[in-house]
């Protein structure tokens, strides 16, 4: 049973809402404010003067008293209709009546009459906990003077509903405007205040301040206040099944809720300056990213055009944080995949506020150097020359040759060892914050995380340019353009949301080399770092065992799933149908999983993905209340028990979330549940709950009754 007290001054509302709330929940509802306009209502009607200098206490008392014990009163609890009765008569509105009204706080302020009214509240509120009674043993909600402090302090649910004066005097003339009479909440709140606090919260009380709330948020608040009552008294009912059984610490920690985890969010995004490293290939550049990050994030090979996107990556040198961009090598005179990269390079230089040009000195100065150089020279932008590759002091000569370049001073830099890459850093960081304007953002925290991935070539640059609604990354005909995982923030129907395109997974990860090795390597970290991942198949070609094994990657991951069928407009009839078969058949892992069929050449239905997102991630980060679950897993457990295995039948006795993201499902049982009996429970909890586009966990601890010793 749920016992739901409310109190608070005149004009909150508190009647409306109790009502409205006890009809929520099926529970019954008692006005403790109509018994003590009842006991005025039946004084007048005794002939006592209550306009009296000084009013009779002993004679209210005790005419109050036989009004009670007489059998003369009588209240319903009905929600829909509360109403009073004095020896069989409806007084519901004649209580209402403004002689009543100006009258009721000289009676309740009698100290006796208040003491027999809350003997007669509490008895209508105990007696809901009986299964006969209006809510069938399932709560009251009670509301009046004292209902939190003195007449149920116990109460699993108090509140005190409150508003500033100015707004209950509106809420009172108002009533006034339908035939009820107005009344001075001021001069009300001074006579009751003569002898009960309902200005301020008792300890245990919570304060909901109604002024700036329309009547459907005040009852929302009070909603919350009670589902987690509900929640918290199911929780222990349920818990209860494992008394007797043995416990370890960990359990402990599950069952009492502090075991319990989410990932957080985080806050907006931060403005920095862009700092961009540019250079003809293989001159190092992705070697001094990795040297100023101090970890291995950029694929590093000793080859020409490893890194082909450019990708940025937030930083921090000296107490100052800034975006940093990597580069593909910029080249003069290429066609093709060479080109493309030479472009990503230029627009990364447009979009930068400075730049590090990274030179070779053990090459020494070429003539694309200095054709950089007058690239670099017509964007403006602040440049800070780097000469990698200069590992020792004896070497540092080899720097002066690029003064010729006249971006003045060359620093001789080893990106391998971090030999001068400080002094490097000073000057490049002086040189962004000099900048005219600070164009990037550090990557928001709170963002939803997309990985998108699929083997390669399947369309997932094309896809994110599509979404970007620019050549965010290179797309070529050729398999595994992507290397590093690219980061880009895209705005979807108003929301910001942070993709990341990653490399292909190859089949056979051990036989792989180089950069391909690694590229796969920062591909898993990606699926690791996102919270949903977008699984894209080539639908034109016949999907393949790689094709399964990048989807289970992501899946084994634990992140929430949407596939995505792209080049769907290059499908036949018979294409289709025979895509709808291997659905029947190889996918049956992920039935629970979204379907978007696309184009990401053309756009055609790529609308659909945000809708089949959210609702992948609202089910990642669903939690079911401990209470539901296992009323639902009774309900399961009794329909379709467990079979029998060596005579005995496993039991559950108890389960619990123990967290989301993705949604993890923790099961006390008496003995070993089968396989195939858990995906029938997962397969229950979709039914019943959701959950479409989340994996869901379920684990079974096994516990048996203590030994009596």
């Amino acid at each position: 049973m749920i016992r739901v007290a409310i109190d608070g001054p005149a004009g909150v509302g508190k009647s409306s809402t109790s009502k409205a709330l006890a009809k929520y929940y099926g529970f019954a509802y008692l006005d403790t404010g109509a018994m003590y306009r009842a006991c005025t209502w039946w004084c007048l009607h005794q002939g006592i003067d209550l306009d009296a200098e000084t009013v009779d206490e002993r004679l209210v008392t005790e005419t109050v008293g036989e009004f009670f014990t007489g059998d003369h009163f009588d209240i319903g609890v009905d929600p829909d209709a509360p109403s009073v009765t004095a020896d069989g008569e409806d007084i519901s509105e004649a209580i209402r009546s403004s002689e009543v009204s100006s009258h009721v706080s000289k009676v309740s302020n009698v100290i006796p009459v208040r003491n027999v009214l809350i003997a007669a509240q509490r008895a209508y509120i105990a007696r809901e906990a009986s299964a006969d009674s209006f809510s069938g043993g399932l709560g009251i909600v009670a509301e009046g003077r004292d209902i939190t402090t003195v007449v149920a302090p116990d109460a699993e649910v108090r509140v005190l509903l409150t508003a500033r004066e100015e707004v209950r005097q509106a809420r009172r003339t108002g009533q006034a405007v339908s035939g009820v009479g107005a009344e001075d909440v001021a001069a009300r709140d001074r006579m009751d205040s003569k002898v009960t606090n309902f200005t301020t919260a008792a300890d245990g009380v919570t304060t909901i301040d109604n002024s700036d709330m329309d009547f459907a948020h005040t009852l929302d608040a009070l909603v919350a206040l009670v589902d987690e009552a509900i929640e918290e008294q199911e929780y222990k009912r349920y818990a209860a099944n494992l008394e007797g059984y043995d416990l370890d610490e960990g359990d402990e920690a599950l069952i009492d809720g502090t075991g319990y985890g989410d990932a957080s969010r985080g806050s907006g995004p931060k403005q920095v300056g862009v700092l961009a490293i540019v250079g003809r290939p293989n001159v190092g550049k992705s070697s001094l990213v990795n040297r100023i990050l101090g970890k291995r994030v950029a694929v590093v090979e000793d080859t020409p055009g490893v890194t082909r996107d450019r990708v940025s990556y937030d930083a921090e040198w000296a107490g100052t944080d800034f975006k940093l961009v990597d580069t593909g090598g910029w080249e003069v005179d290429v066609e093709g995949i060479d080109s493309a990269i030479a472009s990503q390079a230029e627009v990364a230089v447009n979009l930068a506020d400075a730049v590090v040009l990274v030179v070779d000195g053990q090459v020494g100065l070429t003539d694309t150097d200095e054709r950089i150089v007058r690239m670099l020279r017509a964007s403006g932008k602040p440049v800070t020359l780097a000469v990698n590759k200069v590992d020792d002091r004896e070497s540092e000569y080899l720097a002066a040759e690029f003064w010729k370049l006249g971006l003045g001073e060359p620093y001789p830099i080893s990106a391998m060892h971090g030999r001068g890459v400080g002094d490097l850093l000073d000057v490049a960081l002086d040189s962004l914050r000099k900048a005219e304007k600070t164009s990037g953002y550090l990557t928001p925290s709170g963002l939803r995380r997309v990985a998108l991935v699929g083997r390669p070539n399947v369309g997932k640059s094309s896809l994110l340019n599509q979404l970007a609604r620019e050549e965010r990354t290179v797309v070529n005909d050729l398999a595994g353009t992507t290397r590093d995982p690219v980061d880009e923030v895209i705005d979807i129907d108003g929301e910001d949301w942070l993709f990341i395109d990653t490399a292909g997974i190859k089949r056979r990860q051990h036989k792989l080399k180089g950069a391909e090795y690694y590229s796969s390597l920062r591909t898993q970290a990606a699926i690791e770092r996102s919270e949903l991942a977008l699984v894209l198949f080539d639908a034109s070609v016949p999907i393949s065992d790689q094709d399964l094994k990048v989807m289970s990657s992501a899946v084994d991951a634990g992140r929430a799933i949407v596939l995505v069928f792209n080049k769907w407009d290059a499908m036949d009839e018979f294409d289709k149908q025979r895509l709808e078969r291997l659905w029947i058949t190889e996918f049956d892992r992920v039935t629970w999983a979204q379907r978007v069929n696309l184009s990401a050449k053309t756009g055609w239905h790529t609308n659909r993905l945000a809708k089949a997102m959210r609702e992948a991630l609202e089910s990642w980060d669903k939690r079911i209340p401990t209470g539901k679950l296992n009323a639902f897993l009774g309900q399961l457990q009794a329909a379709h028990p467990h079979p029998l295995r060596g005579g005995k039948q496993p039991r559950i006795l108890f389960a619990t979330q123990a967290s989301t993201r993705p949604p993890r499902f923790v099961i006390f049982a008496t003995g070993f549940l089968e396989h195939g009996y858990r995906r029938y429970i997962e397969r229950s909890l979709r039914e019943e709950f959701g959950f479409e586009g989340s994996p869901i966990q379920i684990s079974v601890n096994i516990r048996e009754k203590k030994k009596r010793k």
